[in-house]
């Protein structure tokens, strides 16, 4: 399968050493920037010899050469800087995915498309509304990284391994997240009845607070070796047919009570993408919750009145 990256930086960059490392099929790495792409392709594809992989990774400047894609995964846009909050990239990131997503309907009308870019939730609506794909086609990579960071958390608040957890992280990628205590499980165990009320509110609010941190401690530029692995977890699971539930954004009509937007909640993923949405049972302050960081999503919509 051929599987097209666009945008090579940090993320991207990583995004296609996993992807190649892994084996998961032909790599196309694609920037605006001259020459980012072709270097990161020749640098990887050196890796590749000194790994004894046989792989093949292509870099390049033109996004015709997506075509035919079985998969396509967006990172390009800005990346917050210190200080910058995910919704002041919106009319930026929009702009520039717009334009990718006339592109992808052209050359790739039946692959699967991955939503990286921030703020990942708007752009993925924007992406289902520009591309005009079926809803399971289409899905934005955030909670699945914010639920690997809730995970750390308790894993070292609870000295267990992280295969031993299962966290459940859904919402807005971003302040509103909502980690739940209820629905994430430490060897069959909710979290809920492990640690009392005030700890698991600290490692609440230090999982909504991990991405500013590192962006705040890099100085410039935002995390990618976690991205990369997220969006990785996304192919491996489509590619491979794998039935997993995992948190993505996707397209609501009526889930979760919910209507016209794309926000993150379970869904299980194969081969054709987003194959089921999966509804938790939500409690009267959970789903309150949802519906305050739904309104956050519904916001962002005003930036894009240009572009639907």
């Amino acid at each position: 399968m051929k599987i097209s990256v666009i945008g090579a930086g940090n993320v991207g960059g990583m995004t296609a050493l996993r992807l190649i490392q892994e084996g998961a099929g032909e790599v196309l790495l694609i920037d605006v920037a001259k020459g980012l792409a072709e270097g990161k392709a020749l640098d990887l594809e050196d890796s590749c010899a000194l790994n004894k992989y046989n792989r093949t990774i292509k870099g390049g400047v033109h996004i015709n050469q997506i075509k035919d894609s079985g998969v396509v995964i967006v990172t390009a846009g800005l990346t917050r800087k210190p200080g910058m909050d995910r919704e002041e990239l919106i009319q930026k990131n929009a702009a520039i995915l717009s334009s990718i997503c006339s592109k992808i309907k052209d050359l790739c009308p039946n692959a699967i498309v991955i939503i990286v870019s921030n703020p990942v939730d708007i752009l993925t609506y924007l992406a289902f509304k520009k591309l005009d794909f079926p809803k399971n086609r289409v899905m934005g990579c955030g909670l699945n990284l914010d639920a690997g960071r809730f995970s750390n958390l308790i894993s070292k608040e609870l000295q267990v391994a992280n295969s031993d957890i299962d966290p459940m992280v859904i919402g807005a990628h971003g302040q509103t997240m909502l980690p739940l205590e209820r629905f994430t499980y430490i060897k069959g165990v909710a979290l809920s009845k492990l640690l009392d009320e005030a700890r698991i509110a600290e490692l609440i609010k230090s999982t909504v607070e991990r991405g500013a941190n590192i962006v705040s401690l890099l100085g410039s530029g935002s995390a990618y070796f976690a991205p990369s692995a997220a969006i990785l977890g996304l192919v491996k699971t489509i590619i491979k047919d794998e039935k997993k539930n995992i948190c993505v954004s996707t397209y609501l009509q009526g889930e979760y009570g919910l209507n016209d937007l794309c926000i993150g909640v379970p869904c299980r993923l194969g081969k054709r993408g987003i194959e089921k949405i999966i509804e938790l049972d939500l409690d009267d302050r959970e789903q309150n919750a949802l519906r305050i960081s739904a309104d956050t999503i519904n916001k962002q919509k005003q930036a894009l009145n240009e572009l639907l």
